[in-house]
C-alpha cells in the first residue's frame, strides 16, 4: 500500500532553507509556502523577496501559494487553516510559532536546525560553532516545542569541522544535509514510524549577531580572530580600520606560534611590534599583520567604497602600507560609531 502524501506548510526564508523546499515538492504535498515578507536589500535599498520565495516561485510556478505575512494573526491563521495542512514544516523560517498557529496541523510540526541539539540553541547555530572552534557540528530536525529549540530530536547527522569552514559554506553544507534529514523524516511520519527522543546534555544558547560585531580585536588570540573572520562571513562582515576608512577583511590565513623571515621592505621584524601593525608583505601567503600571539596573512581585503582586492593588487594601491596600525581610532572606539 502506498504511503499517505502528508499535506505541508513549508516555512523557510534565507538560502540555507531552499534544498529542503526543493527535495519535499517533489516527495511530499507542499499546499504552501510560509516566509518572510519583501525586505530591502542591496545599495539601492530595492524590496527583495526571500530565497524561499523565489525559489517557490521558480519551482512551483504559482501553482502553491506563497504566503508572507508581518504576523501570525487571526488573518494569517485562517488563510493557512484554508489550506489544510497535516504538517508544518520549518528551516530557518525566523519566527516563532505560537500555541494556535500550530493547533491548526493535526500532526504537528517539525523544525530543521542546523546544529548538535542541544549545543547552539537559538537563531545563528552555525556563526556560534565556528566562533567556538568546535570540532563539529550537525543538522537536528526536532518536534516544534514551546520552549526554543526544545523539541524531542526525530534526527541527527554530525558534520566534522576542519576549521576552515565559513558560515557560507557551512551553510550550504547544512541545508544540504537538512534537505535529506527532513525528507526522511517526512517519509516516516507519513507511514507512523517516526521516532522521536528527548535531547541530551547541556543547553549552549547563541543570540542574534549585530552589524558591529564583526570589528576585529587585534588583542584577541590569532585563532580567535581567525574564527571571527570565517563566522562572519558573508554577514556582517570581519573589519578594521585603516586611516579613518573601514577595511573589510575577506579572507586571512592564521599562522599562530611560527617564525617568519621578513622579505625585503619589511619592518624589523625581530622586534614586538603592537598587535594590529602591518610588518610586510609575502607575496605567496599575503599582508601580514601581527596579532596578539601570532601572525595573520590577509588574502582578500576592501577599502570603504573600493571593490574587493587580492593582497598583492591592494598593496599596490595603498601608500604607507608597511608600518601602519590598524584598528578603531581613538573618536571611534570612544563613540563606539560604526558607519
Amino acid at each position: 500500500m502506498p504511503t499517505h502524501r502528508l499535506r505541508l506548510l513549508y516555512a523557510g526564508s534565507p538560502d540555507i532553507a531552499v534544498p529542503a523546499l526543493v527535495r519535499l515538492g517533489f516527495e511530499a504535498e507542499i499546499v504552501g509556502v510560509l516566509t518572510n515578507p519583501e525586505s530591502q536589500k542591496g545599495r539601492g535599498l530595492g524590496l527583495a523577496a526571500t530565497p524561499v520565495a523565489e525559489a517557490a516561485a521558480s519551482v512551483f510556478q504559482g501553482a502553491v501559494p506563497v504566503l508572507a505575512f508581518e504576523r501570525l494573526d487571526a488573518a494569517a491563521r485562517e488563510a493557512v487553516a484554508a489550506l489544510a495542512p497535516e504538517l508544518l514544516v520549518s528551516f530557518a523560517y525566523g519566527r516563532i510559532f505560537g500555541p494556535k498557529f500550530l493547533a491548526l496541523f493535526p500532526r504537528g510540526g517539525i523544525n530543521v536546525h542546523p546544529s548538535l541539539l542541544p549545543r547552539w540553541r537559538g537563531p545563528t547555530p552555525i556563526p556560534a560553532a565556528i566562533l567556538a572552534r568546535d570540532s563539529e557540528t550537525g543538522v537536528s530536525v526536532q518536534r516544534l516545542a514551546p520552549g526554543v529549540d526544545e523539541g524531542d530530536l526525530l534526527a541527527t547527522q554530525r558534520l566534522p569541522l576542519r576549521g576552515t569552514e565559513t558560515t557560507d559554506d557551512l551553510s550550504w553544507t547544512a541545508g544540504l544535509v537538512g534537505a535529506d534529514l527532513v525528507a526522511g523524516v517526512v517519509a516516516d511520519i507519513a507511514a507512523g514510524r517516526e521516532v522521536a527522543l528527548p535531547q541530551e546534555g547541556t543547553p549552549l544558547y547563541c543570540g542574534l549577531i549585530r552589524k558591529d560585531d564583526g570589528l576585529v580585536d587585534w588583542n584577541e588570540p590569532v585563532l580567535d580572530l581567525d574564527a571571527r573572520l570565517r563566522a562572519y562571513s558573508p554577514w556582517p562582515g570581519a573589519f578594521t580600520w585603516f586611516k579613518g576608512q573601514r577595511l573589510n577583511l575577506l579572507e586571512a590565513v592564521p599562522y599562530r606560534g611560527m617564525t617568519y623571515a621578513a622579505p625585503a621592505g619589511s619592518l624589523d621584524w625581530t622586534e614586538a611590534a603592537p598587535p594590529g601593525t602591518v610588518l610586510g608583505l609575502d607575496k605567496s601567503l599575503g599582508l601580514v599583520v601581527q596579532g596578539k600571539d601570532g601572525l595573520v596573512a590577509l588574502r582578500r581585503l576592501q577599502l570603504q567604497h573600493k571593490k574587493a582586492l587580492g593582497f598583492r593588487e591592494f598593496a599596490n594601491g595603498v601608500r604607507d602600507l608597511v608600518g601602519a596600525t590598524l584598528g578603531a581610532t581613538a573618536g571611534q572606539a570612544e563613540s563606539g560609531r560604526i558607519p
